[in-house]
């Protein structure tokens, strides 16, 4: 399995903080911005009922955790998985606040979930639990306040059922207003062309600036994936046409190598039919999880869940770099044990952000009445982390820091910025 249960929800939250505090010390950050930085604004715990299809009735927990939204409207996903509670959704609220401010978006960060795993329940029911879920929040999201989107085992078919619970609990002529309450929706649904492949393309957009700026091609590079959804397997299908060469690939269910090479299309099509994992796939061999990011390789994706890269396996590590498609996959003694061994790490708020990106953009799309097409809306999204990556590797350079830590000050600095100009209320 990727990870415990137990290591992730004891560890994520005190990274994030000592992350943030690491940046801080950096950057002098004004010690009364620094206060208000710290903490969350507003926590959000629900108990909701749900009727089940044996006609029992379960009682379910969920969270929204609002972190700062200084800069615009929280912003950030909704996950269903055990690991789900409130220190989880503190850690991706902080780290959603730091993403759209390196990325320049008008917003803030936001996170949240319930604590279930979605396999234990079927499609109706799941239906039922969203919908549920939604009501239960209430004007603790919306369109102008707390836009939602996508995370982990979440659907652009549930952010379709979300739209329409609260829409529905709008007056009549109030309703298409109220689409853009969440992002990631089915295209049919005012939904964006390309907003399910925009976090792995970003993740892949980070690589190629990472390329250009130290002179590598990509072209037979070898690199392997941890997590084969939405994000792995977009990333990649899109290193696969830079020409690199995966041959490597773990999920919950176990792992798959051939040194050779592994067809992500290929595979991506075997987990449809395998219940959604990769186990038993015959083109390639199962491999010891334990040993999985030992592989001999160029590049790593981490694109499961935090705390995958820890203390304990940083050090078998062979790649040249590490792309953070997952939201905290390494630990603070992992960044300490790569940087000394001269491995590059770029770093998750910039190396995923292509998916809150994207969300902007089906955002604004929903917001004017507009339709755009794919390939504008990954030109744009390109254009944006080019702008990031460059704002990084400037201040990694005056600060003679890494680009984890240079991310940070990039995005702190901006809404430092706001505090002080407009002032603290009253």
């Amino acid at each position: 399995m990727v990870a415990t249960t137990k290591k992730l929800k004891t560890g994520m939250y005190d990274n994030v903080k000592r992350q943030f505090e690491h940046a801080a010390d950096l950057m002098n950050l004004n010690p009364s911005v620094r206060k208000i930085l710290a903490n969350t604004n507003t926590e959000i715990v629900v108990h909701f009922p749900v009727k089940m299809d044996d006609g029992s009735v379960e009682v379910l927990t969920g969270y929204r955790v609002q972190h700062n939204n200084s800069l615009g409207p929280y912003k950030g996903g909704l996950r269903y998985h055990p690991t789900v509670d409130i220190d989880a959704a503190r850690a991706l609220a902080t780290w959603m606040t730091w993403k759209t401010s390196l990325a320049g978006l008008p917003y803030g960060g936001g996170k949240g979930g319930i604590q279930i795993d979605p396999k234990d329940y079927s499609d109706s029911e799941l239906e039922r639990i969203t919908r549920r879920f939604t009501y239960a929040l209430g004007d603790n999201i919306g369109p102008e306040y707390d836009i939602p989107a996508p995370d982990v085992n979440t659907t652009p078919q549930m952010m379709a059922w979300i739209a329409d619970t609260y829409m529905s609990t709008k007056a009549t002529n109030e309703r298409s207003k109220n689409a853009h309450v969440v992002t990631g929706k089915p295209v049919g649904a005012g939904g964006l062309e390309g907003r399910d492949r925009s976090t792995g393309f970003g993740v892949v957009i980070s690589i190629d600036q990472w390329a250009k700026h130290r002179d590598v091609d990509l072209k037979g590079k070898k690199y392997i994936v941890q997590g084969f959804g939405n994000v792995g397997y977009w990333a990649s299908h899109f290193m696969v046409e830079r020409g690199a060469i995966l041959i490597g690939v773990q999920d919950a269910s176990g792992s798959v190598y051939n040194p050779n090479g592994i067809d992500p299309e290929d595979l991506s099509n075997y987990a449809l039919s395998h219940d959604n994992f990769i186990k038993g796939y015959t083109k390639a061999e199962s491999f010891e999880n334990a040993d999985f990011f030992g592989i001999d390789c160029d590049i790593v994706i981490p694109a499961a869940m935090g705390n995958q890269i820890t203390g304990a396996n940083a050090s078998s590590i062979k790649a040249m770099m590490i792309a953070e498609g997952a939201n905290g996959p390494l630990d603070v003694e992992a960044d300490e044990i790569l940087l000394e061994m001269g491995v590059d790490i770029i770093p998750d708020i910039y190396a995923n952000s292509g998916g809150v990106i994207g969300s902007y953009y089906e955002w604004l799309q929903n917001r004017n009445g507009e339709l755009w097409l794919l390939d504008e809306v990954l030109v744009k999204l390109e254009s944006k982390m080019q702008q990031s990556f460059k704002k990084i590797v400037a201040v990694a350079d005056e600060l003679k820091t890494d680009w984890r830590n240079a991310a940070y000050v990039v995005a702190i600095r901006r809404i430092e910025q706001a505090y002080l100009q407009r002032g603290i209320f009253p």
